[in-house]
């Protein structure tokens, strides 16, 4: 375990103090050391492994830096992890033992789209606040149906019209677009067309694949025999490295883009050759050590991604959304109050409704209407270079 830096630690002080000491003074003879106790329902093995075990680091990681800055005062943060084998009746079993569980304060769920939207009924009827890293928009609305429900993890819409704006500066005029054959999948290319009918871009073909597939030269090849001049790739992480690889393969010669959704690992690794100068949307964390931190948050985000390559080797631009997750539980759990060592689950839903932060991820920001709380303004534009995500520009 890597030390934990005091740049980290007064980083961390202060963004939870900031929201939380307002109306609260902690007594020394009164002051609550109850646990705050968050389960998580991750995809640790199947599938979406991958993907699952970079949100498991993370969340051990921030629980860690927290607990060590004395942020939260006696108080500690106490993280129960459950694997759903990336199985939909798995996680619907595993919602429901930490919904049962007294001691368990709040759930995070990991990136498993149909998860999260089937255990929707469960969460709500165990009034259990739930924070999920799934990217559907099914996940969060509508608001009025997902009440103890909330998603941190970028919108199909802004994806959609970032990606559209760089398409428009580059003047491509025809794409293809390769989608998970999912919710998320066609949520995405609904939202690429609204955007492409907008300024008159064409979608000469659209292919949706399985997110368990892995041979996707035909479908690749496809699309690239109707020699688009860009080719969107909207899958997830794993499944977009195949993709350029086919595209590569294939002799496409077009560009490559990348929606929110694809975003892994910063070093490309074995993909490297294949997504060279291709394009992808996702936040500014990814790529900070790019970035001159001129701000708190902006030097909080450098400072999570140094501690995170230190202790793991390297860094998963996902990992900023489990962790502000972690960091908006404990503050929505430390405003929510109640009688010491009690759950109040209820206020701690009501306290998260309304949240904002400056997070790790980017500007975030709850409302009743709203529980999708990523801001557009978190999306930047990042191109492949030398075998890793770099900042355009």
């Amino acid at each position: 375990m890597s030390p934990i830096r005091s740049a980290t630690i007064v980083a961390l002080a202060s963004a939870v103090l900031a929201t939380t000491l307002t109306g609260c003074s902690f007594g020394a003879a009164e002051e609550d050391d109850s646990p705050i106790t968050i389960g998580a329902d991750l995809e640790l093995s199947g599938a979406a492994a991958p993907v699952g075990k970079a949100y498991q680091r993370a969340l051990e990681l921030k629980v860690d830096q927290l607990n060590a800055s004395g942020a939260l005062g006696k108080r500690k943060v106490r993280l129960t992890v459950k694997d759903n084998r990336s199985d939909v009746n798995e996680s619907l079993r595993n919602v429901g033992d930490f919904s049962n569980d007294a001691k368990v304060n709040a759930i995070i769920m990991g990136g498993c789209n149909e998860c999260a939207v089937g255990a929707v009924r469960t969460i709500n009827e165990r009034k259990i606040p739930t924070i999920a890293l799934a990217p559907s928009g099914a996940v969060a609305s509508p608001t009025p149906e997902r009440r103890y429900v909330f998603k941190l993890a970028p919108n199909a819409a802004d994806s959609a019209a970032a990606l559209t704006v760089e398409l428009r500066r580059r003047g491509i005029t025809e794409v293809g677009v390769l989608h998970s054959a999912d919710d998320y999948g066609r949520e995405g290319l609904a939202a690429l067309d609204d955007e492409f009918r907008k300024v008159g871009i064409k979608r000469v073909r659209a292919e949706a694949v399985r997110t368990t597939d892995t041979e996707l030269g035909e479908p690749i090849r496809r699309l690239a025999n109707r020699d688009p001049a860009g080719l969107i790739i909207w899958t997830p992480p794993e499944q977009a490295a195949l993709a350029a690889t086919a595209a590569d393969q294939s002799g496409y010669a077009g560009s490559l883009f990348f929606d929110a959704a694809a975003a892994g690992d910063l070093f490309l690794g074995g993909s490297g050759r294949a997504t060279e100068r291709a394009t992808l949307i996702f936040t500014q964390t990814m790529v900070i050590d790019d970035v001159i931190a001129t701000t708190p948050a902006k030097a909080a985000r450098r400072q999570w991604f140094q501690d995170y390559t230190a202790r793991f080797g390297g860094y998963n631009g996902l990992s900023s959304f489990a962790a502000d997750a972690v960091q908006l539980l404990a503050d929505s759990a430390l405003r929510a109050g109640g009688p010491t060592g009690s759950v109040n689950r209820d206020g701690l839903r009501d306290v998260l409704e309304t949240s904002q932060l400056d997070g790790l991820s980017g500007p975030i920001r709850m409302t009743p209407d709203n529980h999708s709380g990523l801001m557009p303004q978190a999306l930047t534009t990042l191109v492949a270079r030398g075998g890793r995500w770099r900042l355009a520009g």
